[in-house]
């Protein structure tokens, strides 16, 4: 008699126990990076992990993920995002909750699991459920602290600086609770540092003494920024300029107006103020008053193309800039604005910036055009060459000609 007997053998297929309910001491490099791996599908190990628990009155478990490099689409409106994924006691729930991390953070890769929430919540009711934001907030807090680890290496940080610094400056434009903890994570190249980023901490503590305010200038690149005549009077006087040359550092500066007590100033704008001795000041006083009837005539020839035309301290080589209102646009800022291709043109009417020319007392071409000026105010030459060093300024100032053209043959 044969009796059949059928016996199962079962496989484990998931192997892949839940790493983040195990102590971090007891998980090693390889175990994170063969998570992170299967995770993401990345073929490359994370560049920074933490992992931590959070106990008290809600009680949570997470392991977030830096990757070492960022996706192409990071920045793709529509592109679902699925970087951290919720699981309610080791449950997975969902991965698309947009409610868990901010935007600027979109990079971080992760998970978490909640024993608080519901394990029938509906996507509905987790939008409102309160547990997320406390959620949010630590997880935006531990993000930070994980930033400011990556930072004590310096060729780490440099890497992730290279990847993501465009995520900070959106934070810094966004999220105003932090805005401080960012900028100290914040590095520019500068006048003084050559190849090296500085981080404002470390600019404030080379500061020269006197010094009040933090100097930057914004443009379209290192080489433009670091020739452009506004910063001629300030690196005479051996102040440290950050170069702001990133098109997303115009957004983040207007929402960062000071650093550890230290204003930030456009070298571009009004109300730039040099400290200046008595000397100094009695001199300045001395040239306004000479080159009061030069103004007048400039500002006659330019009519609306300037708001007003005064004698400037911030220039020593050139002979004139263009300065933008301190509420308006810069320049850069122009110029960003109008390579946007869905922009609404009425907003560039009233944003785009009063120009004030300030010219240079004691540059050769001014001294000369004075003496002409005096001699002759009706003189067709006189007219050509004001329109001659307006024109050029608008190009060395950052702006753009609106007739080259015409430009070209005057020259």
């Amino acid at each position: 008699k044969k009796i059949k007997e059928v016996s199962h053998e079962f496989e484990q297929v998931n192997k892949n126990k839940p790493i983040w309910m195990r102590k971090p001491e007891s998980i090693t490099k390889e175990e994170y990076a063969a998570f992170y791996k299967s995770l993401t599908n990345d073929w490359e190990e994370h560049l920074a992990v933490k992992h931590f628990s959070v106990e008290g009155q809600l009680e949570f478990k997470a392991l977030l993920f830096v990757p070492k490099r960022a996706p192409f689409d990071l920045f793709e409106t529509r592109k679902k995002l699925n970087n951290i994924k919720l699981y309610v006691r080791r449950v997975f729930i969902m991965d698309d909750c947009s409610e868990l991390i901010p935007e600027y953070l979109n990079f971080i890769k992760g998970v978490v699991d909640s024993d608080d929430l519901p394990l029938t919540i509906s996507r509905e009711n987790l939008q409102q459920h309160k547990i997320l934001s406390v959620i949010r907030k630590t997880l935006v807090k531990k993000c930070l602290e994980l930033f400011s680890e990556i930072a004590n290496n310096d060729e780490d940080y440099k890497k992730f600086y290279e990847q993501f610094s465009k995520n900070l400056k959106l934070g810094i434009h966004e999220d105003s609770t932090n805005r401080q903890k960012l900028a100290e994570l914040l590095r520019f190249y500068t006048s003084k540092s050559a190849d090296e980023m500085v981080s404002l901490k470390e600019y404030i503590a080379r500061m020269k003494e006197g010094q009040k305010d933090i100097y930057y200038i914004t443009g379209e690149s290192k080489q433009a920024v670091a020739n452009s005549p506004f910063t001629e009077a300030l690196k005479k006087k051996g102040y440290e300029i950050l170069y702001m040359v990133d098109p997303i550092d115009e957004y983040a500066v207007q929402q960062l107006k000071e650093f550890d007590g230290k204003k930030l100033k456009n070298c571009t704008k009004e109300g730039l103020e040099l400290d200046e001795g008595e000397e100094e000041k009695k001199k300045f006083e001395e040239a306004k008053a000479k080159f009061e009837g030069l103004c007048k005539l400039i500002k006659d020839v330019l009519g609306d193309k300037v708001e007003k035309v005064v004698v400037g301290s911030r220039i020593s080589d050139s002979p004139c800039v263009l300065v933008t209102g301190e509420y308006g646009w810069t320049a850069n800022m122009e110029r960003i604005m109008k390579a946007q291709a869905l922009r609404d043109p009425t907003t560039s009417m009233y944003m785009q910036s009063k120009k004030t020319m300030e010219i240079n007392p004691n540059h050769s071409i001014i001294v000369k055009l004075k003496e002409k000026s005096d001699q002759d105010k009706s003189d067709k030459t006189i007219k050509d060459l004001i329109w001659l060093l307006y024109e050029t300024s608008l190009l060395t100032s950052g702006f753009s000609l609106d007739e080259p053209n015409v430009f070209a043959n005057r020259i």
